[in-house]
């Protein structure tokens, strides 16, 4: 016994998972039960079901790894229920479980493996197909294993409880509440890696601002709810009409920023707005890029039941030499674009929008 507490005591502190810790462990069990198969279980009580996530195996009698069993039928459960760690007749004493009858098990001995609340999270085992007597100290020693068990799997909860925290919590600071978009914060990173690859690739980044005309209207008409819902809608329209290497999100109120890549510079040349500058294939791209933005806001949106006609927003794109300017730099460009086809619209429709 002292042998495999100081085992123990050396593998404790290498010990950085449940894995680092159960297959040493389960190989001291082995050797201080002198049982052919000892395993470690988890049990999903809503589900009804055992399964056993690690096992070690010396002998004819084989516990395979990822075996799931209907809870009812283990002699785990059997074992809990009669209060009873140990037996060495299996078949006399618990002779109605299919699984132990499969598996040929004569001698087993378990403790549960609990929470400190006292919920069960699985088991601790050893096994023999043949009949075996229990050894002094066993009990003791099975009891100690299943409760550090118990506190390494309890750990690891809380890491991954962590860890989805965290990720939300970033979610949460890259997403805009109410649309589900990227928010300000997301679509600023999102333009500084573009231009940083831009700059590498020699390739141009498109960068378009669009603003909502009439979302004032909506809001003053329809209530505010309106208001909110077609902002959702205006988002889930934008997100079906864009490429999947681009982004669109929400900058704040009723302005949204798309960012994505952009055609290959003209070599030789450069300029910061390359929108207007002399490369075809650029102001080709922005261009399509752009109409394509207003025509998905353009449309019919039912809103609280009511039907609302919408001309679709103002949206100006433009190809950013990335060697240019900075991403501040590069959306105040996209943003007098984006008034220059404002102030075009307004002019064309008699100044009504």
């Amino acid at each position: 016994m002292d042998s495999l507490l100081s085992q123990l005591s050396n593998a404790l502190p290498q010990a950085k998972s449940l894995d680092e810790l159960a297959r040493p462990m389960l190989q001291m069990l082995g050797d201080a039960t002198g049982l052919e198969s000892t395993f470690l279980t988890s049990v999903d009580l809503e589900r009804g079901v055992q399964q056993t996530r690690y096992a070690r195996n010396d002998g004819a009698l084989t516990i395979p790894e990822g075996m799931a069993v209907p809870w009812g039928d283990t002699l785990c459960k059997r074992a809990l229920d009669d209060g009873r760690m140990y037996t060495d007749d299996v078949p006399g004493k618990w002779g109605d479980s299919d699984a132990a009858r499969a598996l040929g098990i004569k001698t087993y001995i378990s403790a549960p493996i609990r929470k400190e609340n006292g919920e069960i999270l699985g088991t601790l085992c050893a096994c023999s197909a043949s009949r075996k007597p229990l050894r002094p100290g066993t009990d003791e020693l099975l009891q100690l294993f299943s409760n550090l068990v118990g506190i390494f799997i309890q750990r690891e909860e809380l890491v991954e409880q962590l860890q989805v925290a965290n990720e939300r919590l970033t979610s949460y600071a890259l997403t805009d509440a109410l649309t589900g978009l990227p928010n300000r914060r997301a679509l600023y990173d999102e333009l500084v890696r573009l231009l940083s690859r831009g700059r590498r690739a020699n390739s141009s980044v498109m960068v378009g601002m669009l603003d909502l005309d009439g979302f004032k209207s909506i809001n003053d008409t329809y209530g505010h709810q309106a208001g909110d819902i077609f902002l959702q809608e205006i988002a889930r329209r934008l997100t079906g009409g864009i490429r999947s290497s681009d982004m669109v999100g929400r900058m704040g109120g009723d302005e949204f920023l798309f960012v994505g890549p952009g055609p290959e510079l003209d070599h030789g040349k450069a300029g910061a707005d390359m929108a207007v500058g002399d490369a075809a294939s650029a102001a080709q791209a922005v261009l399509l890029v752009q109409n394509r933005l207003i025509e998905s806001t353009a449309g019919q949106y039912h809103v609280l039941a009511h039907d609302i006609d919408y001309g679709g927003a103002s949206a100006g794109v433009v190809a950013i030499d990335p060697r240019e300017l900075t991403a501040e730099a590069a959306v105040r460009v996209a943003d007098r674009r984006m008034y220059e086809i404002k102030r075009i619209r307004k002019e064309g429709e008699g100044g009504v929008r």
